[in-house]
């Protein structure tokens, strides 16, 4: 008999292990960030993680049928949800985001983001293998993406809609849609590219764009955030400069050093060696997450869990080229390192999602493809 509780050995240790150091890791660095102030980012951190992780592990315990049932009303809400926040949302730090929903303000966009491969892999999920290549299958699935999308537009967070956007294309492609379609979506994408760029965006945004493209032109104006983002990361070398040595951060020259920027905050203080493990842990993470898709037995779990990889591994990317230059700034924070609550309850949902079909995948038995 195994010493080990039963419960305790069935968990998904691989992705757990280089989780809790992931945030371990993450408040460590926002104490550094707050001057050695652990009660100011790290403390909500740690207590936001606890809260999220007690909801993922509630949500393994979800059968396949319930969440199939909750799909397509979640959705609707959350649409709603996003109406309301243009009717009648909260305003902060020049976007309209954020619903009151008494102690606590909720930003519905955050929510879309799993919403949307759920809804997705059930639409697909119940579609007869033969109708997916047809438009028949194309145009509800366009229509469901392509309205909340809008809605997150003119909050203005163009961050989230393409996060939003990315999800809901990863479900499609998984789905069996012929590539000669995504080929002539982005085609079509690169052709009104520079009407959305001069119509569609806002001055600020605009910017961004100019600023990633050569953000040197204007070291001390628009491309100050990427320069000293740059700067930090460079500066840490191989091990960095220590705990709590961070110049860049410490004397307020790389912004939002405790959210977006916390990657740049990183390497400042642990160099090469804290990217290294940063990165090991995520590709853990998501390495996991495939294995899960890939062990599926139906069709709806395999485009869920592969989605919700898909929607992680944006964050992650995202993230990581913006603090490097190597993509405009859009205000999307690093997973379970960055401080926000917003950002840990999508992860989290996304988490506990791969948790759930990893549970389904160990209750079932295998009995060949998927169908």
């Amino acid at each position: 008999m195994s010493i080990v509780p039963a419960p305790v050995a069935r968990q998904p240790w691989s992705m757990l292990v280089p989780l809790f150091g992931l945030v371990a890791f993450g408040a460590l660095v926002l104490t550094s960030a707050a001057g050695g102030d652990f009660s100011r980012y790290a403390s909500s951190h740690l207590l936001r993680f606890a809260i999220f992780f007690a909801m993922a592990l509630v949500m393994t315990v979800f059968q396949k049928r319930f969440v199939k049932f909750v799909a397509y009303p979640a959705y609707v809400v959350l649409l709603l949800m996003l109406l309301a926040v243009e009717a009648v949302g909260f305003v902060g730090g020049g976007s309209q985001r954020w619903l009151d929903i008494g102690p606590i303000q909720l930003q519905p966009s955050e929510l879309m983001k799993p919403a949307i491969v759920l809804v997705l892999a059930n639409f697909y999920g119940t579609l007869p293998m033969g109708m997916v290549p047809t438009w028949r299958s194309l145009i509800p699935a366009g229509a469901l993406i392509g309205f909340p999308m809008a809605l997150v537009l003119l909050q203005p967070d163009l961050g989230t809609a393409l996060a939003i956007g990315f999800g809901g294309a990863v479900v499609m492609f998984l789905a069996g849609l012929p590539l000669r379609w995504f080929v002539g979506a982005g085609v079509a994408a690169a052709a009104i590219a520079p009407l959305a760029f001069f119509f569609g965006l806002k001055p600020y945004q605009q910017r961004r764009v100019f600023t990633f493209l050569d953000p040197e032109s204007d070291p001390l104006g628009d491309g100050y955030h990427i320069t000293q983002s740059k700067i930090a990361i460079g500066s840490g070398g191989i091990s960095g400069k220590g705990f709590d040595q961070g110049s860049q951060s410490h004397l307020n020259y790389l912004p939002e050093p405790h959210t977006d920027f916390v990657f740049a905050t990183m390497a400042e203080e642990w160099g090469f060696i804290g990217g290294i493990f940063s990165l090991v842990c995520y590709a853990l993470i998501l390495s996991w997450g495939l294995r899960v898709a890939r062990r599926t037995t139906d069709r709806f779990a395999m485009l869920l869990a592969a989605g919700m990889t898909a929607t992680i591994f944006f964050y992650v990317a995202i993230n990581l080229m913006m603090v490097m230059g190597l993509a405009p700034v859009v205000g999307i924070p690093l997973p379970f390192l960055s401080h926000g609550g917003s950002s840990m309850m999508t992860n989290m949902i996304c988490l506990g999602t791969l948790m759930m079909i990893d549970r389904w995948n160990k209750s079932t038995p295998r009995s060949g493809l998927i169908t």
